[in-house]
C-alpha cells in the first residue's frame, strides 16, 4: 500500500507538470495573438510555478536509492564535555523533531537516556512519513555547536560535538540473520517523568551485538517482549547499513578516495558566537539564520546535500 501510495503521488507530480505547462502556453499564446498584458502576466506567473515544481521533482528524483523511501530511525549521541554536549544532543533533538512536524511526519521516541543536569545522553526517534530516510540519510556524522555556553558563569565561547546516524526503518522483507548467541541483552526501567507515571518494572531493552559493538535500545512500548522485537528490527536495520558501508568503504579505498570516518570529522558546524553561521562542510551551503535552523528549517540545507550528488 505504501508503494502504491508513493506510485500514485509521483503519477499525480507528472499529471500537474504537463498541466501547468499547457496553461503557461495558452496563455502566452493567446497573450502574444491579442497583446493582453494580463494573460502574458498570467504566463509568467505559471511559468514561476512550473519552475518551482520541477525543482522540487529534480530534487526528489535524487532520493532514488534502495531504501531512500522507508521511514528513518534517528539515533542523536552527546559527545565529550559533560553537561554541554548533552544539551547540544537535546537541541539536535528538538531540530529534527521540529523538522519533522513542519513536513507533517509522525514521530515516536523509542529510546531517551537523560543526560545528568541537562540535555540528553543519547535518544532515538522513528520517523514515519513518505522518503523519511531519503531525506535525512545525509544528517548522518558529526555535528558541532560553537556558543557561549550558558552552563559557564564566565560566560566563556565553548565548542560541543554530538553525532547523528540515520538508517532506514527497514521492511521485514530484508533477511539479515543475527546469533542469538552474539547479543548481549540488558533490561532496565524505562526513563519517565517519575510519580504514578513512572515504570516500575524493567521493560526497558538494550541489545548489544559483540562482533559489531553496535548497541541499540527501546523503552517505548509497555511489554518487555515488543521492545526486544522493536530493538531487534533496529539492530538488523543497522547491520544491513553497516555492510552497505563497508561495501561503499572498499569502493572508495579502490579508487583512492576514501575518507576517515570517525568522531572528529564533523560535516556540518553551527555558530552562535561571535558570528551567527550555520554551514555544511560537503555542499558548502551556508545560512546566518541558526535559529531557524535550529528551529527545524531545514529542507534548504537537505536539498543542497541531495542535489550535490550525482
Amino acid at each position: 500500500m505504501r508503494e502504491r501510495a508513493q506510485s500514485v503521488e509521483r503519477l499525480d507530480q507528472f499529471k500537474k507538470l504537463e498541466s501547468l505547462r499547457s496553461d503557461a502556453e495558452a496563455a502566452f499564446e493567446l497573450g502574444r495573438e491579442s497583446g493582453d498584458e494580463e494573460l502574458l502576466s498570467e504566463a509568467e506567473r505559471v511559468i514561476g510555478e512550473l519552475s518551482q515544481a520541477v525543482s522540487a521533482l529534480e530534487f526528489k528524483c535524487k532520493m532514488n536509492g534502495e531504501f531512500d523511501s522507508q521511514f528513518a530511525i534517528i539515533e542523536i549521541n552527546a559527545g565529550s564535555g559533560g553537561t554541554e554536549a548533552q544539551d547540544w544532543a537535546d537541541m539536535l533533538l528538538r531540530m529534527y523533531l521540529r523538522w519533522a512536524e513542519s513536513k507533517r511526519f509522525a514521530t515516536e521516541i523509542m529510546d531517551y537516556q537523560p543526560g545528568e543536569g541537562a540535555g540528553i545522553k543519547n535518544a532515538t526517534v522513528l520517523v514515519e512519513g513518505p522518503y523519511s530516510y531519503g531525506h535525512l540519510r545525509n544528517e548522518s556524522g558529526v555535528h558541532r555547536l560553537v556558543r557561549i555556553s550558558p552552563f559557564d558563569s564566565n560566560a566563556r565561547r565553548h565548542t560541543s560535538f554530538a553525532s547523528v546516524s540515520v538508517t532506514p526503518d527497514i521492511e521485514e522483507e530484508i533477511e539479515v540473520e543475527v546469533n542469538e548467541a552474539d547479543l548481549k541483552v540488558d533490561t532496565y526501567r524505562s526513563s519517565g517523568a517519575g510519580g504514578q507515571h513512572v515504570n516500575k518494572t524493567d521493560s526497558a531493552v538494550r541489545l548489544t551485538h559483540m562482533p559489531s559493538g553496535i548497541v541499540v535500545a527501546c523503552q517505548s512500548e509497555r511489554s518487555q517482549h515488543k521492545n526486544k522485537s522493536r530493538a531487534m528490527k533496529i539492530l538488523k536495520s543497522k547491520l544491513y547499513e553497516l555492510e552497505q558501508e563497508q561495501q561503499r568503504d572498499k569502493m572508495e579505498a579502490l579508487k583512492g578516495q576514501r575518507k576517515k570516518i570517525d568522531f572528529g570529522s564533523q560535516i556540518r558546524n553551527y555558530v552562535m558566537q561571535p558570528y551567527q553561521l550555520v554551514k555544511d562542510l560537503r555542499s558548502n551551503y551556508e545560512t546566518s539564520d541558526v535559529n531557524a535552523v535550529l528551529d527545524g528549517k531545514l529542507d534548504a540545507i537537505i536539498e543542497s546535500c541531495l542535489l550535490m550528488t550525482e
